[in-house]
This record gives C-alpha cells, sequence and structure tokens, in this order.
C-alpha cells in the first residue's frame, strides 16, 4: 500500500461521509468547518443514505418504507432523517448505526477532524510499527474486523492463528461444494 491508497481524498471522504472537500482541507492541514452534532448527523445520514441507494438500487421510498417498518417510525420521518433534513434522536441514531453498518455513533456526531482520524489512524499504527502488534497483524490477515481481544492474551501466535484458520475453513466452502 502507498501513500496515495491510504490519502485518497475520494476514498476518504466515503468512509467518513465527509465531504471530499473537508477531507482535502484536514489532509492540508486546514481547519474542519464550523458545524453542529446536528448539522453533522444530518449531512452524514445523507451521504450514506445515499450510499445505501446506490449500493442496493433501491428507491428513496423503498429505504423510509423499510426503516418505518423495522424501526417503528413514520415513512415521512424516516425519508426526513435520510435526506438530512431531520435529526433522529438518540434511540433512532442507535439503530440506523446498526442499519446501515457503520462503526458506532460518533461515525455520525464526531467532529470532521475526529471522523478522519478515526479512519486514518489503523493505518498510521501499522506503518509506524507494523510488528508491535502481532495479534491484530493476525487478525488484520485473516479479515476479522472484531473481536473480543480479552481472551487472546493467553494464547500464543501459532495457536490464534490455528484457531483462525480453523474458523475460515468451517465457513468457507469446500472445494466442489456450491456454497453456503
Amino acid at each position: 500500500m502507498n501513500r496515495s491508497d491510504i490519502l485518497d481524498t475520494k476514498a476518504l471522504a466515503a468512509r467518513t461521509a465527509l465531504p471530499e472537500s473537508t477531507v482535502h482541507r484536514l489532509l492540508k492541514g486546514g481547519t474542519p468547518p464550523a458545524d453542529t452534532v446536528n448539522d453533522r448527523v444530518c449531512s452524514r445520514m445523507k451521504v450514506v443514505s445515499a450510499d445505501y441507494l446506490v449500493r442496493t438500487g433501491k428507491r428513496m421510498s423503498d429505504l423510509a418504507a423499510e426503516l418505518s417498518a423495522r424501526l417503528g417510525i413514520s415513512d415521512v420521518w424516516a425519508r426526513s432523517v435520510c435526506d438530512g433534513r431531520k435529526t433522529p434522536n438518540i434511540e433512532l441514531l442507535h439503530h440506523l448505526v446498526s442499519f446501515f453498518g457503520v462503526d458506532g455513533e460518533p461515525f455520525f456526531t464526531a467532529e470532521a477532524d475526529v471522523a478522519l482520524n478515526r479512519v486514518l489512524m489503523p493505518h498510521l499504527r501499522r506503518l509506524e510499527n507494523p510488528e508491535q502488534d502481532p495479534v491484530a497483524a493476525l487478525l488484520d490477515r485473516y479479515g476479522v474486523k472484531g473481536t473480543d481481544l480479552r481472551i487472546h492474551g493467553s494464547l500464543s501466535r501459532d495457536q490464534l492463528e490455528r484457531i483462525l484458520e480453523g474458523v475460515l475453513r468451517s465457513v468457507l466452502p469446500k472445494e466442489g461444494d456450491a456454497g453456503r
């Protein structure tokens, strides 16, 4: 991975739901634009919703109906939140985090510089000292996004690698299988 892969403003904007101009400005050492937490939540909801519609091929009315049915809110309210016109309450925001698969409520509420740092810090840690945390490197190698690391402290690297390989073998289709 090279510098342009990590510092690609378009990719970072997509991963943070920030405007590309804001990402570019922050990477150049500038300050984030002044906003409120409500502004941040609304603008990021709009970006995440638009991305969802593109990925799924659904229309806004489909998304609003799905959120209405799943979360017990009206279609009108769901559309207003997804369009970025209304700010969801904390309980609804919590459910939207799960629905859209983003990394917690701070994804929507964090200031722009904090949001960008959340995405960049894992890369920085790996670049600064790739061997510092062999467990994290191993989990990354196998594409594990999250785990309860409290139990891993007593495992050797070889033991953990065998466990991860076993888990992968149990969930990946065997040769000749149609898949699961």
